[in-house]
């Protein structure tokens, strides 16, 4: 997998040291990025004592422990559990995932479990990034069906075949794992749209039942929304779902060529 720096900070300061549970003897240490934007202070790294006899497998149930019995101002997102809702991304021992889904046993072999935020995003408070922008990138390739054929009185058909065109297209979760492991979207965050926008973009493109693709194409057809991406395949590695949204990139790229042919 992919490995990456640490978030974009001026410094770091070592944290604070929270005490070790009482009588725990299967202990496990973290190291977890905090930063508040209310204290004034910089970004530190505090580190925590889990006692894995009192707390579930995953990455996810040790914060969640962390926050229920050692400090509860340690802030993150979290929602579904199942990986299916893609709140609670963030990098673990330097690899974008989602904690709900990696298991601590998978990372603490090198000793302690370091937790940052997503890297090269704003960061709001502590492991919870700023994702207006992302969202913002996702809306804009206009994710829905568009249609210019009445509409049918029960719902547009789709053969099998083409259904199984969507396969590796619409499992996305929208965590922002990839988008934020591709290093053109680090220096192009403003104009790219990044891998997951475009994974999403293809979706429709793809899509028997859309009648839009000339429109979907002239809006992507742009020196930076489409063509920074370089097919470095950080995405690829990245993505906890195991979609390839560069392969997805690629075929809009071939489109564009077809259509001028």
């Amino acid at each position: 997998m992919a490995k990456f720096s640490l978030p974009k900070n001026s410094q770091y300061t070592e944290g604070k040291a929270w005490p070790k549970p009482e009588g725990a003897k299967n202990l496990q240490e973290f190291r977890i990025y905090r930063w508040s934007p209310d204290d004034g202070s910089n970004p530190r790294i505090d580190t925590y004592h889990v006692d894995r006899d009192d707390c579930g497998p995953m990455v996810l149930d040790a914060l969640i422990w962390i926050k229920s019995n050692l400090d509860s101002t340690l802030t993150f997102r979290r929602s579904c559990r199942e990986g299916i809702c893609g709140s609670c991304a963030m990098n673990i021992d330097g690899q974008n995932t989602i904690a709900c889904t990696m298991g601590i046993d998978e990372c603490a072999s090198s000793g302690a479990v370091k937790i940052y935020p997503l890297p090269h995003m704003p960061v709001l408070k502590d492991l919870v990034p700023d994702l207006t922008t992302f969202f913002a990138q996702h809306a804009a390739v206009e994710p829905w069906l568009q249609t210019d054929s009445p509409t049918p009185e029960h719902e547009w058909r789709q053969s099998p075949e083409d259904r199984v065109e969507l396969d590796g297209l619409y499992e996305c979760i929208l965590c922002a794992c990839c988008t934020t492991a591709c290093p053109s979207y680090w220096w192009n965050g403003d104009r790219f749209l990044g891998p997951a926008a475009l994974l999403h973009a293809y979706r429709w493109l793809a899509d028997s039942r859309d009648e839009r693709t000339g429109d979907r194409l002239d809006t992507l057809e742009d020196p930076f929304r489409l063509y920074r991406c370089h097919t470095i395949m950080n995405c690829a590695n990245a993505c906890p779902k195991g979609l390839n949204p560069a392969k997805a990139i690629a075929k809009i790229k071939k489109m564009m060529v077809e259509r001028h042919v």
